[in-house]
């Protein structure tokens, strides 16, 4: 029942709690397997960058080049290259994917034997397929 239901509470077994056992940095981090705890870290954060933002409004900068003098450049400009590195990796894969099955003849932990190389018949996967 314990393994099933993936509580960490107390082990039906030795009745002990078990986060005695989980190591610091998990026992710390522990209340983030409530939901809410979740919720709430990220409206806290989302009031930080707000407010953050806003106090972007209130001071002088001094920056070196003219652009920077904008209020919450920094935010867009990092939102910006964000996206276009995103954009780019989706561009980016339609030339270097690959099919489904092509490492499979070179694979050593495949259920198919014959594309392993291990079964008698099997053909030589050199070659199966030429280098791309």
């Amino acid at each position: 029942e314990h393994a099933m239901t993936g509580s960490i509470n107390s082990s039906p077994r030795s009745g002990k709690d078990d986060r005695a056992q989980l190591p610091w940095l998990a026992r710390r981090l522990l209340w983030t397997d409530n939901p809410r705890n979740v919720t709430g870290l990220v409206w806290a954060l989302a009031a930080l960058c707000a407010g953050l933002a806003l106090a972007d409004f209130i001071y002088h900068k001094h920056g070196y080049f003219p652009v920077e003098q904008y209020p919450a450049i920094y935010g867009v400009f990092g939102f910006v290259v964000y996206a276009a590195v995103v954009l780019l990796a989706r561009g980016l894969r339609l030339f270097v994917r690959r099919p489904e099955g092509y490492y499979e003849p070179l694979a050593t932990d495949t259920e198919d034997e014959r594309a392993a190389g291990s079964a008698p018949d099997a053909p030589d996967v050199r070659e199966a397929r030429p280098h791309a």
